[in-house]
C-alpha cells in the first residue's frame, strides 16, 4: 500500500471515528445540563422569566415518510416537559403560558439553506392566560429590545407546518374589545365526521374543492363577558391545526350567545396560518339588528326579533380589506321573511356594507321599529328605552346618528307584497339606501298603493348636529276603490288622489323632524264617495261624527275634494281644503301643529241646493293628535259663501292643485270646474237652502 493511500485511509477513519463519537455523544448526552444556560438566554431575549422545570431531552430518529435517501437521514426530535413562560412585569398575574410537554421535531437540511423547518408541534395540556391593557401593551406582544437601523434582516426563517392540540384552559381579559373569556379545552373521547356537524353537502363541497376536512377532535366552553354583555356558549375544533396544508382545512363548530344575541357557525378555518380565510354556515338571530352594531360595529336599523340562516365567507387579509360575505341566507325579521346577500369590506376611510334583500311577505308593523313607532312595549323587547310619552303619537325615539358615520352603505331592499289590513292597502314597497359618512338618503322609497305609487326621495343629513332632513313625495293614482276596499258605493268609483309635498325639518327624531318643519302639502281627490261608515272603515272617528252632522247616514258623492297647506316652523295651515259633495261645498280651515300635536280645524260647509242640510252652526276639530274631539260652533252659520270670505287668497292655491289633476276612466275631472272658479276668483256655484 503506497503511502498516500494510507495517510487517506487514516484520514477516513479518524473522520469516521469523530462523526461517530460526536452521534454518540449527542446520543448520550444529558439535556438537562444546558438548561440553566437555555433559560437564562430565552429570557434575556424575552425580557420575561422563562424556564424548562422537567426534563429535556433529543432523540434522534429517521423519518420514513420523507421516502428516497432522505428517510435514511436521522431527525432530532426535541422533547421538553413543564414549561413555562411569565409576563412582563406590567402584569397583575406572574405566568403567561405553562405546558405540560412539548415535542417537535427538526428537519435538519433545510438547516443549511438557513430555513428552520419543524413539520409539527405537539402541545400537552396548554395554559395560557392572555391580557392587553387599556394603553395597548399586551403579554403577547414581545420586547426584543432596541434595534439597529443599520442592521440587516435576518436571512433565517422558520416554517411550523402544524400544530397538534390536547386539553387545555385560556383566558383573555382584554379592555380595549370589553371581552373577559375562559375557554376550556376537552377531547371529545371519539372523534365526530365533519359531514356528522355540517352536513353531507357541506362536506362535499370541501372534497370537491380538492381538500379533506379533519374530524371533530375536541370540544370547548366558553364564558365570560363581551362588550359588557354576558357570554356562554360551546363549540368544537379539529385537533390537529394544518399551517401549511391547505388541503387540511381546520373544522370549526361554535354556538355562542352574548346578551340577546344568538350566533351558530359551523364550517373550516382554510387559512390557518394567518386566521385568513373562513368558510361557515352562520345562523344568526337576537331581539333587534340594532343591538349587533356594539358587538360587530356594523350599523344595522332597529327592529323586530330576527333570524337568519346563510352561508358566510371571510377573506380577512385582503388588500381593500378584510371582507365577509354571507350569501344566499334566508330569515325573518318579526313576522316578515327576508332573503338576500350582503358584503361587508372592512375599506378605508370607513367599512362598507352592500347588497340585495328580498322580502316575499312583508308585514307592515314590522317596519315600526325604524323610526321608533313601535310601542313602548315592543321597544323594552328589542332591548331599547321606553321613551315614548303617553299621549304623543309622533314617534320621538332619537336615530342614532353617532353610528351612521362609522360605516357606508349601499343595499337594495324590494317588499313584494305588503301585509296590511283593508285600511291601509299598500302592495309593495322598493328602497335604495345610501350611507355616506354620516349622510342616509332614500332615493327612492317607493310604496305601491291602491293601485298607484308613491315615490319619496328621503335625504337625512347625520353629519350636521341636530340632524338635517327633507322629504320630497309624489302620490300618483291612487284609485279610491283600491284605496277603500271595504266601502261598497267606492267599488265602482272611477276616482283618483294625487298629491305632492316637499318637507324640510331638523331634529334627530320623527316627531322633532316635524316640528320644525317646513314646505309644502298639495292633494286632489276626483270622482268619490264618503259616508260614516267610510271614515270608520279609515280609522277616523272625528272625521265619521263630522259626515255625520253634515249629511247623516246616506252616502254623498264627492265630485271633487283639494288640499293645499303650507308648513312653518312645524305648523301646517290651511291656505285651501275644500270638498264639492253633490249636496254641498265644504270649507276646512285652520290648522295643525307639529310641535305640540293639537289640532284647531273649523268645518264650514254651504248648501248646494234643496236637499237641506240641517247644520246651522260650524263644526270644529280640536284636541291633541291622539284624542281629538269634534262639535258645533256655538256661532251660526254666516251667509252663502262664508267659507269664501278671500276668493284672491284662494285663487293662487287653486292654480297649483290644477296640476295634479288627471282624468280618470275617461270621464271629465270634476276638480277642474271647482279649482278653475277658484283661480278666476268666482265663489263656486250653490244654491240656498234653507
Amino acid at each position: 500500500m503506497t503511502r498516500p493511500r494510507k495517510i487517506l485511509l487514516w484520514v477516513v477513519a479518524i473522520f469516521l471515528v469523530l462523526v461517530a463519537a460526536l452521534v454518540i455523544v449527542i446520543a448520550t448526552f444529558d439535556w438537562n445540563r444546558v438548561k440553566p444556560t437555555l433559560n437564562a438566554k430565552v429570557s434575556e431575549a424575552l425580557h420575561r422569566p422563562f424556564a424548562i422545570n422537567g426534563n429535556l431531552a433529543v432523540q434522534w430518529q429517521r423519518e420514513p415518510d420523507e421516502g428516497g435517501w432522505r428517510a435514511w437521514v436521522p431527525w432530532p426530535h426535541f422533547l421538553a416537559d413543564d414549561i413555562t413562560l411569565g409576563n412582563p412585569d406590567w402584569s397583575q398575574t406572574r405566568q403567561m403560558v405553562s405546558l405540560k410537554h412539548i415535542e417537535f421535531r427538526l428537519a435538519p437540511l433545510p438547516l443549511l439553506a438557513e430555513r428552520v423547518v419543524i413539520p409539527r408541534i405537539d402541545l400537552t395540556e396548554p395554559s395560557a392566560n392572555l391580557e392587553r391593557l387599556k394603553d395597548g401593551r399586551a403579554n403577547w406582544v414581545f420586547d426584543f429590545g432596541p434595534k439597529d437601523p443599520n442592521a440587516e434582516p435576518s436571512k433565517w426563517s422558520i416554517d411550523i407546518g402544524a400544530i397538534k392540540f390536547d386539553k387545555g384552559h385560556v383566558t383573555y381579559n382584554d379592555p380595549i374589545v370589553q371581552a373577559q373569556v375562559d375557554v376550556l379545552i376537552d377531547p371529545l373521547g371519539k372523534p365526530i365526521p365533519y359531514s356528522d356537524i355540517v352536513g353531507t353537502s357541506a362536506a362535499k363541497k370541501v372534497s370537491d374543492a380538492g381538500a379533506t376536512a379533519q374530524d371533530y377532535a375536541f370540544g370547548f366552553k366558553v364564558k365570560g363577558r363581551y362588550k359588557d354583555q354576558p357570554l356562554e356558549g360551546a363549540g368544537k375544533i379539529g385537533g390537529l391545526l394544518a399551517l401549511q396544508d391547505a388541503t387540511q382545512p381546520f373544522p370549526v363548530q361554535v354556538d355562542v350567545a352574548v346578551g340577546d344575541t344568538h350566533a351558530a357557525v359551523a364550517g373550516t378555518l382554510t387559512d390557518p396560518k394567518n386566521l385568513g380565510a373562513l368558510d361557515l354556515r352562520l345562523r344568526l338571530s337576537g331581539t333587534s339588528l340594532g343591538n349587533l352594531y356594539p358587538l360587530t360595529g356594523v350599523t344595522l336599523p332597529d327592529s323586530p326579533a330576527y333570524e337568519t340562516d346563510g352561508h358566510l365567507q371571510a377573506r380577512l387579509h385582503d388588500a381593500a380589506g378584510a371582507s365577509f360575505h354571507y350569501e344566499d341566507f334566508n330569515g325573518k325579521i318579526g313576522d316578515s321573511d327576508i332573503h338576500g346577500d350582503l358584503a361587508f369590506v372592512a375599506s378605508q376611510p370607513r367599512p362598507k356594507l352592500t347588497g340585495k334583500l328580498v322580502s316575499n311577505q312583508l308585514l307592515f308593523a314590522d317596519l315600526a321599529p325604524l323610526i321608533g313607532a313601535d310601542s313602548n312595549a315592543k321597544q323594552k323587547a328589542r332591548g331599547g328605552e321606553s321613551k315614548q310619552p303617553e299621549g304623543k303619537v309622533l314617534p320621538v325615539e332619537e336615530f342614532k346618528t353617532d353610528r351612521w358615520r362609522t360605516m357606508d352603505a349601499d343595499v337594495e331592499f324590494t317588499g313584494k307584497r305588503i301585509v296590511h289590513s283593508d285600511k291601509l292597502p299598500l302592495s309593495d314597497l322598493y328602497t335604495h339606501v345610501v350611507l355616506d359618512d354620516g349622510r342616509l338618503q332614500l332615493q327612492p322609497l317607493r310604496f305601491g298603493v291602491a293601485g298607484g305609487k308613491l315615490d319619496t326621495q328621503i335625504d337625512l343629513n347625520g353629519r350636521d348636529t341636530p340632524l338635517q332632513g327633507s322629504a320630497r313625495l309624489t302620490a300618483r293614482g291612487f284609485k279610491l276603490k283600491e284605496l277603500f276596499p271595504g266601502f261598497a258605493p267606492m267599488s265602482t268609483s272611477f276616482g283618483e288622489l294625487n298629491g305632492d309635498a316637499d318637507i324640510t325639518g331638523t331634529g334627530n327624531s320623527v316627531a322633532a323632524l316635524l316640528g320644525t318643519s317646513n314646505g309644502n302639502l298639495k292633494m286632489i281627490i276626483n270622482d268619490g264617495a264618503v259616508n260614516r261608515s267610510l271614515m270608520e272603515i279609515a280609522g277616523l272617528n272625528v272625521g265619521s261624527y263630522v259626515v255625520d252632522k253634515l249629511f247623516g247616514e246616506k252616502e254623498v258623492k264627492i265630485n271633487c275634494a283639494a288640499a293645499d297647506l303650507g308648513i312653518k316652523d312645524g305648523l301646517a295651515t290651511t291656505r285651501l281644503f275644500v270638498f264639492d259633495t253633490e249636496n254641498a261645498i265644504v270649507h276646512i280651515n285652520g290648522t295643525t301643529n307639529f310641535k305640540d300635536e293639537q289640532l284647531d280645524l273649523k268645518i264650514v260647509p254651504e248648501s248646494k241646493g234643496f236637499r237641506l242640510l240641517s247644520l246651522r252652526s260650524p263644526l270644529y276639530v280640536r284636541g291633541t293628535f291622539a284624542k281629538p274631539s269634534a262639535g258645533v260652533q256655538a256661532i251660526p252659520l254666516a251667509l252663502r259663501g262664508a267659507g269664501m270670505v278671500a276668493l284672491g287668497v284662494v285663487a293662487g292655491p287653486a292654480a297649483g292643485l290644477l296640476a295634479l289633476i288627471a282624468p280618470s276612466g275617461g270621464e271629465p275631472n270634476q276638480c277642474v270646474p271647482l279649482l278653475q272658479q277658484m283661480k278666476e276668483g268666482k265663489a263656486p256655484k250653490t244654491v240656498p237652502g234653507a
